[in-house]
């Protein structure tokens, strides 16, 4: 039988998996065993020659010399987008694909001999992330990333339909299944239906995606109880006027890594000219230390944690250190489901979208398979549960399930 990979590139973290010979799939690790991030950080080295890396050794690299380190990541949710076209890193220009390659690059190096000669399957959101995004554009630059990177026959399938193919594994009776996979970037929805043969038949009824996921949760977080404490809300004085604090500067919050354009010299002397009158300067001192010493990634770390932790507790502190702001912030769930509202309605807007699509009412759906670190948010939960009843919902293999489907997918196509 011929080899079988899959590879799930994610906003947030990427898997590759590789087909057991009995059939199953199974995750391909790096040495460290970590959670391979699809993050990559560029340097200068001491001769000035530009260096690079992926995933946890790039988020170490950062982290050892923010100051002199560039750190790209989110790369997926640039793929749709047309104004995207190159970036300058240390006087050289990179394009999207170019720069995606030496991710996957860095990604893949360790399993050269798995990829020798194998079917290689990719997963692809239904809709990629952006008000304005091309899908078939964020597929075509997907595919040029991969050839860049020395996969230029790669298989591409959506996300959702790979993580139902996994679920469908263990089924014993024909079911009509709605897969919701969430992401970094992207929510979407699948109605399946599964036939467990012989031989098995997989069909693929409706399809919805929506650009909300797990990024956007984060960022309310930080924009109710972050945001705030840096100045977000305060005022300052125009001759003797009061005016709010420009909100668009806390608009960089939505991802960690936009912080660092903040530094630019004209954002750093409009905020110290700001300061100089403000209400409360201690705030925006506080948003400047943040901004220049390249703190974004342990903030978000410490959000994303509060964030994990309100699916089992109905209240926690998010705690956070940077010279002097000493952050020891309660949270409650309830609040936290107030401030994402405006996300599950959308997510509830684009499911309706995929039962519309499938022509599938929602007692015809017999199962309903959520996976993705979202999905472990209660009130993301309970969207499904209300709508679909809560005997029908199945968990399982949250960060995994696709690039474990897109394998089983390259074994059924063959």
């Amino acid at each position: 039988m011929q080899p079988v990979i899959g590879i799930d590139f994610g906003t947030t973290n990427s898997v590759v998996t590789s087909l057991r010979a009995d059939g199953s799939a199974s995750v391909l690790r790096h040495a460290t065993d970590d959670v391979f991030r699809s993050v990559l950080c560029f340097w200068a080295d001491g001769a000035g020659v530009t260096r690079h890396a992926a995933g946890p050794r790039g988020i170490e690299a950062y982290l050892e010399d923010p100051l002199d380190s560039r750190l790209i990541m989110s790369m997926k949710s640039y793929l749709a987008q047309r104004s995207f076209q190159e970036t300058r890193i240390f006087g050289r220009a990179y394009g999207l694909e170019g720069i995606i390659a030496l991710f996957l690059r860095d990604l893949l190096e360790p399993f050269a001999a798995d990829l020798a000669g194998a079917r290689i399957v990719v997963g692809r959101p239904v809709r990629f992330v952006g008000d304005s995004a091309d899908d078939a554009l964020g597929e075509a630059r997907l595919r040029a990333a991969f050839a860049a990177a020395g996969l230029p026959d790669v298989q591409v399938a959506l996300e959702p339909a790979a993580a139902g193919q996994r679920f469908a594994a263990g089924l014993d009776h024909p079911a009509t299944v709605l897969v919701a996979d969430f992401g970094g970037g992207t929510s979407d929805f699948s109605l399946l239906r599964f036939d467990p043969g012989p031989p098995a038949r997989v069909t693929a009824l409706g399809h919805s995606g929506v650009g909300v996921a797990g990024d956007a949760f984060d960022y309310r977080i930080i924009d109710n109880v972050i945001s705030p404490l840096l100045g977000k809300g305060g005022t300052y004085r125009v001759m003797g006027k009061p005016l709010p604090i420009p909100p668009a500067w806390f608009s960089s919050f939505a991802r960690w890594h936009l912080l660092s354009l903040m530094r630019a010299p004209k954002t750093m002397r409009d905020i110290a000219e700001v300061m100089r009158t403000a209400e409360h300067p201690e705030q925006l001192e506080n948003l400047v230390r943040l901004v220049k010493d390249e703190a974004g990634y342990a903030l978000y770390r410490a959000v994303s944690a509060a964030k994990a932790a309100l699916s089992a507790s109905e209240e926690v502190v998010l705690r956070f250190s940077h010279d002097d702001l000493d952050i020891a912030a309660p949270i409650r769930r309830a609040d936290f489901e107030g401030w994402i509202t405006p996300e599950l309605t959308r997510i509830a807007a684009a499911v309706d979208a995929a039962l519309v699509d499938a022509k599938v009412a929602p007692d015809a759906v017999d199962r309903v398979f959520l996976t993705g670190g979202t999905s472990l948010v209660p009130a993301v939960r309970n969207l499904f549960a209300t709508r679909f009843g809560a005997e029908k919902l199945v968990t399982g293999g949250e960060f995994v399930s696709v690039a474990e489907g897109l394998a089983l997918l390259g074994r059924d196509a063959a």
